[in-house]
């Protein structure tokens, strides 16, 4: 017995339920979210090298003039120190204007990479003291984790990935890299930045690929470490909605409370209308101030027969009529004028009731 017991437990505290937004959301404000880091710079590769692709011709004549114009110009100036400033600034600008669009790109992209994978997020939390991550202990665990072991074949794969790449690659421009010393320097140069360019570009859709598949991989591994177990959703559970117990007395007190504020509003009635024994529906009906009588109090059973007691108490009369006190229990809450159906029927046990009081409707 005491060992099913144990087992029960165990059982409730293994991790088995995915986890609730709550818990989710929590995890989100720690900074705790599924991200690959390997996707900005993948992306910023694949874009950057794209763009040397697409617009090599313009950072051809940007390079040509970065290192044309101060042989053919900069070189007549007299050596003045406002000279050699204004040749600074100059080729500062126009290094600037040609590293200038990567630069941007990476920005951008470097932005758009995070972004898509966490949204907008700013939390402070991991930059918090954590003594645990001083614990050896746990450090040297770390190392040999499963998630370290991951993290080195995806670092392997990776680095076989890309070597591959750029093995075919160089291997499938073998003739012509063969044939380079026969053509001029300049068209040498053009070619291997082509090359180059080629090969980034390869390296960079692949690690993007590559980055997409750790993405997810941290999404499943995230969602595993964020798993909760039965007892952990009870706990949450109750510190959301609030214990049963608590919430069912709650009610309870709720209920009673009501009943003590409409019993109090018995004795105002001007009739009770009772089933005899079921229904019980007390009227208030003042000309003056009231265009049509309103139910103030209305019960069942036990309630019914606390309203028939109060009103005995305080010489309200109590008069039978079965459809009449059903149709008004059923049809009008408390605080709510009866409705026009049900005139013709109210106003003859008001008329009686004040015939017998001596009143005028």
């Amino acid at each position: 017995m005491y060992g099913l017991k144990l087992d029960l437990q165990m059982f409730a505290q293994e991790k088995t339920e995915q986890a609730t937004p709550r818990k989710k959301q929590e995890a989100r404000r720690k900074g705790q979210v599924a991200k690959s880091s390997d996707l900005p710079g993948a992306l910023i590769m694949l874009f950057s090298f794209l763009a040397l692709y697409m617009f090599g011709g313009m950072f051809e004549d940007s390079l040509y003039s970065l290192f044309t114009v101060p042989l053919r110009e900069y070189m007549l100036w007299d050596v003045t120190i406002g000279n050699i400033a204004a040749m600074f600034v100059q080729l500062a600008f126009q290094v600037l204007m040609f590293i200038a669009p990567i630069l941007i790109i990476a920005l951008i992209l470097g932005i758009v990479g995070n972004y898509i994978q966490i949204g907008f997020l700013f939390t402070g939390e991991p930059l918090k003291m954590n003594l645990n991550k001083l614990n050896p202990v746990q450090g040297f665990k770390r190392i040999f984790s499963l998630r370290a072991i991951v993290e080195l074949l995806k670092s392997s794969l990776k680095f076989a990935i890309v070597a591959v790449v750029a093995w075919t690659t160089l291997w499938g421009e073998k003739d012509e890299l063969l044939s380079l010393s026969n053509v001029p320097l300049e068209d040498t140069l053009r070619y291997a930045a082509r090359v180059t360019t080629l090969i980034g570009m390869k390296i960079g859709a692949v690690l993007v690929v590559l980055a997409i598949l750790d993405y997810l991989y941290q999404r499943y591994d995230l969602n595993k470490q964020l798993r909760m177990s039965k007892q952990e959703l009870k706990d949450e559970f109750k510190k959301t909605e609030g214990d049963p117990l608590i919430k069912s007395r709650i009610r309870e007190k709720q209920r009673r409370m009501a009943m003590a504020r409409m019993m109090q509003e018995v004795p105002k009635a001007d009739v009770v209308i009772t089933n005899p024994t079921h229904y019980a529906v007390a009227l208030q009906y003042d000309a003056t101030t009231m265009d049509e009588p309103k139910v103030i109090a209305k019960g069942v059973d036990y309630i019914a027969l606390k309203i028939r007691e109060v009103a005995e108490a305080h010489g309200i009369i109590t008069m039978e009529n079965r459809p009449l006190a059903r149709a008004l229990y059923e049809q009008v809450e408390i605080g709510q004028s009866i409705p026009a159906e049900l005139f013709q029927a109210v106003a003859e046990v008001l008329a009686y009731v004040y015939k017998v009081k001596g009143k005028r409707l």
